[in-house]
């Protein structure tokens, strides 16, 4: 037997879900081979953010993604002689919660140094 209270009490679950919605996130993943500058060009996208007075949550370190690579050091003969190389890739994440429409075209236009990668996703 379903009573008033548990009815009451599922009208607003869903409105506490739909105020959660309505908070928009602009998330931006930010990926380079070299920590300084992912570092730096992180650091160009916060003073921008905070330029226009946009709330910020992050940068948030993600693991280092490391790739090995190992060849023989000869092409023939010696099999035993290898050497090993490997590419490391630094990750940020970085959140913005409910950007403006400035915010969104500030980091647009921005120009950042080439090796970096950048994901931006509206959550």
């Amino acid at each position: 037997m379903v009573t008033k209270e548990k009815i009451t009490k599922k009208k607003t679950t869903k409105a506490a879900k739909v105020k959660e919605s309505a908070v928009s996130k602009l998330r931006i993943r930010v990926r380079a081979y070299e920590s300084k500058i992912l570092d730096a060009s992180v650091k160009q996208i916060l003073d921008t953010a905070s330029r226009f007075d946009a709330e910020i949550q992050g940068p948030i370190p993600l693991p280092t993604e490391i790739k090995k690579y190992t060849v023989n050091r000869s092409s023939f003969v010696f099999k035993n002689a290898r050497e090993q190389f490997e590419m490391r890739v630094h990750k940020r994440l970085l959140d913005i919660i409910n950007p403006s429409g400035k915010v969104i075209e500030s980091l647009t236009n921005l120009s950042l140094p080439s090796g970096v990668n950048i994901d931006v996703k509206m959550l």
